[in-house]
């Protein structure tokens, strides 16, 4: 039987090595980026290149509370299962 000391151990060496994964592969994914986009928004006036910026940024929005949302029911809920 694995005592808690043991057991904290374990979570924090698996989410060290999870952060070190995101971190490691975030630079490859925003590297990838559609070449179509690119030339399209390389091609634009600054309006354009601004409206695409506001838009990427206002896209994050929704993304980004999902995540959390997902993320404080999980953390609520943790207790629940034992």
């Amino acid at each position: 039987m694995m005592n808690r000391r043991s057991r904290n151990r374990g979570k924090r060496r698996a989410a060290t090595v999870v952060s070190f994964a995101v971190v490691t592969l975030t630079s490859r994914a925003a590297a990838q980026g559609c070449a179509m986009c690119y030339q399209s928004a390389a091609a634009s006036a600054a309006p354009g290149r601004e409206a695409l910026r506001h838009g990427i940024l206002l896209l994050l929005v929704p993304a980004v509370s999902l995540f959390l949302g997902i993320f404080a029911f999980i953390y609520r809920r943790r207790n629940l299962a034992r």
